[in-house]
């Protein structure tokens, strides 16, 4: 099998291939188009900032490579994000996948980012095959995709928010699974089966 790591200016790709070697895969880290549109899979990490990140992706077209994938597609903390339509991280346009607006935590005394462990729940796709409801997965973000049809798992964090999205072959994580134990390998390997 053929995994492709998205290599762009914002990302934890090191610790998403790691966990994917842990698995048995060894990815490539590649934002050439050929590798990604010919991998059997395609994983786009994220610890940055968006609009730098899609100027970034704009500049050398890769927002249109993404846009074209049609094999299986995970989008991983900032990764999601940008495939929703836009951000209130600096007014930022996005990828349009996902018909959301990543909106900033106002969160009431709580601290943001919101940061550390936290549970799932109303999960609803084999992505999330042999996970069992209310299960910790680690999270780091101060921006997060409202809950809407396409969530598949949600998370509660002042407000109940989208902690998984899904639409055809794209998914999207706002937590790390690549740092989430084994929950998070479970979930990776749910994503590698489909």
């Amino acid at each position: 099998m053929k995994v492709a790591i998205l290599k762009y200016n914002a990302g934890n790709t090191a610790s998403v291939s790691n966990a994917l070697e842990r698995l048995g895969v060894t990815p490539a880290i590649s934002a050439d188009a050929d590798a990604l549109r010919s991998a059997d899979k395609v994983i786009i990490p994220g610890v940055g900032e968006a609009s730098t990140a899609m100027a970034h992706l704009r500049e050398r077209g890769l927002d249109a490579v993404i846009r074209s994938l049609t094999q299986p597609v995970l989008g991983v903390c900032l990764g999601m994000q940008l495939m929703c339509a836009e951000s209130e991280e600096n007014d930022t346009e996005c990828l349009c996948i996902f018909p959301y607006r990543v909106r900033r935590f106002t969160a009431n005394g709580l601290k943001v980012p919101h940061m550390g462990w936290n549970t799932i729940t109303d999960l609803r796709s084999s992505l999330f095959d042999g996970v069992a409801q209310n299960q910790y997965v680690y999270f780091v973000h101060g921006y997060y995709v409202e809950p809407g049809e396409q969530a598949i798992a949600t998370c509660m964090y002042a407000d109940r928010f989208s902690a998984a999205i899904s639409h055809g072959n794209f998914h999207g994580v706002q937590f790390h699974p690549e740092k989430s134990g084994a929950v998070g390998q479970t979930i990776l390997e749910n994503f590698l089966k489909l």
